[in-house]
């Protein structure tokens, strides 16, 4: 697995490592019971400070997406999150709602919106040796 960090991005380092983590499990790159880097490992491939990982990893830790084994490593969960809650979808619609509205203040078209939301699918479900969703198929 290979992050990619930028310093100078609005996201902090610790989101931005728990934005790509989340992307790679949605997208299949990661899947249940892969093994993550060690804390001093991807804090030495990403040149940081270790407690910026631990942070990341203890939040994607709290959400339930990995989980640590004593002495043994992080890995992902067995059982992901699943289904979305009302609070979820709430958030979800709300979000939608500023990404529509943002197009529109740029002066894109919706059929721009829904290019650029295919592209984002493909970049984060982009995985060798994946077969590609299918349309309407839900994660």
């Amino acid at each position: 697995m290979q992050l990619f960090i930028r310093p100078g991005d609005d996201l902090p380092i610790y989101r931005q490592i728990m934005r790509q983590i989340m992307d790679a499990i949605a997208g299949g790159r990661l899947t249940s019971g892969d093994q993550l880097p060690s804390h001093r490992d991807l804090s030495e491939q990403l040149v940081i400070a270790p407690l910026t990982v631990k942070k990341a990893y203890d939040e994607l830790e709290a959400l339930g997406y990995i989980g640590t084994q004593r002495g043994r490593g992080t890995y992902v969960a067995a059982r992901l999150p699943r289904g979305a809650t009302a609070a979820q979808a709430s958030q979800l619609e709300a979000s939608a709602r500023g990404l529509v509205s943002q197009a529109y203040l740029a002066g894109l078209q919706l059929s721009d919106v829904i290019q650029l939301i295919k592209d984002a699918d493909r970049e984060i479900s982009a995985a060798p040796g994946l077969q590609p969703r299918k349309e309407g198929r839900q994660r």
